[in-house]
């Protein structure tokens, strides 16, 4: 069993410049820095794997790295320290502050993690290319991990149509063929759940997917009765498999909060035990959703569980640990826990 990996602060040595700016980027997105900060280091990335080889150092050793796009000050200062087989004194500084634990407690559920039903890339409103999201999800001892971008209906996030699924699709496959044994990445999509119950994606591009995750992310307001009813139709659908943040509410951060939407919790839950559709624990601490009393009745009812990172970011990928605190401390057993299953049993258990 592959366990997840905690941050540490031992960097191994030497450290690679592309290497040096990546990790600044995984730590500033594990604490949710801003955006802004975050692509700084991305981008630089980009920028050196652009460069001829030699030219990195060459260009550290005359200066001139801030002539090269997408190179600034603080960039270049990380990977001159780097080129040169020193510690960039900006990481070192991170990893003191950053490179710890989240939170404390849960850390055996976290150990048993093996995947993440729920991470977006930028094909929607994700941060990262796919292929960085998987590169450091194997670097963070994933076993598996689902691809689960937005659908149409949420164009702020820039949703994807059936065309660009099938686009998406393909990647995935590839990615799939390139990294081997010892890694599934799983087609899947986190798609809105529309008014009337209904999936916002064709059923026969569900049908292709390996796992669905179902949120609700308009008319959040909805009186109780019509929730209710939009949501049991959404949990028993049988390409759903898990049902995402299911109260949408907001507890803290940049978006500021909002209240949870009403709903017949009881009923949902029931529906969602009696198809077999997980109830997500959303890991993001905005989030932090379903709240601790509606995780104990999803418990008392017999639902499984998806302690998921929401990731849109590869740094976020880590807040798993947050829904782990959670889950340990409100007791929910590992077994009823689908992010705890090997890729086989998981994708056996969504494609029955």
């Amino acid at each position: 069993m592959v366990a997840l990996l905690t941050p540490t602060t031992d960097l191994p040595e030497p450290l690679d410049p592309i290497d040096a700016l990546r990790r600044v980027a995984f730590l500033l997105e594990r604490t949710r820095a801003g955006t802004y900060r975050v692509e700084a280091f991305r981008n630089a990335v980009k920028a050196l794997k652009t460069m001829a080889p030699g030219e990195v150092v060459q260009r550290a050793e005359a200066g001139t790295l801030q002539e090269v796009q997408g190179i600034g000050k603080s960039t270049a200062g990380v990977i001159e320290a780097a080129a040169r087989g020193e510690h960039p004194a900006y990481l070192v500084e991170l990893e003191g502050k950053a490179g710890g634990a989240l939170v404390t407690g849960g850390e055996e559920l976290y150990a048993v993690l093996r995947g993440d039903c729920h991470l977006h890339s930028d094909w929607s409103d994700g941060g990262s290319p796919i292929d960085e999201m998987v590169l450091t999800g194997l670097e963070t001892g994933h076993e598996w991990m689902v691809l689960t971008d937005h659908s149409p209906q949420l164009r702020v996030a820039n949703g994807l149509t059936a065309e660009r699924l099938t686009q998406q699709i393909g990647i995935v496959d590839a990615i799939n063929r390139g990294v081997g044994d010892g890694f599934s990445f799983f087609k899947g999509i986190e798609v809105d759940i529309l008014d009337d119950g209904s999936l916002d994606q064709t059923p026969e591009m569900l049908a292709k997917l390996d796992l669905v995750t179902a949120s609700v992310h308009s008319k959040l307001k909805m009186n109780a009765a019509p929730m209710t009813k939009r949501m049991i139709a959404a949990v028993q659908n049988r390409r759903v498999n898990v049902l995402g943040h299911c109260t949408g509410r907001l507890v803290e951060g940049s978006r500021g909060t909002r209240a949870q939407s009403a709903f017949d919790a009881r009923a949902v839950f029931e529906a969602c035990a009696d198809s077999g559709t997980a109830v997500e624990i959303n890991s993001r601490p905005e989030r932090c959703d379903p709240p601790d009393e509606l995780i104990l009745l999803a418990l008392e009812l017999g639902c499984l569980f998806s302690i998921d990172s929401d990731a849109h970011a590869p740094g976020q990928l880590d807040m798993k640990a947050y829904g782990c605190e959670r889950a340990a401390r409100l007791g929910v057993p590992v077994d009823r826990i689908i992010t705890t299953w090997d890729a086989e049993r998981l994708h056996s258990w969504a494609n029955p």
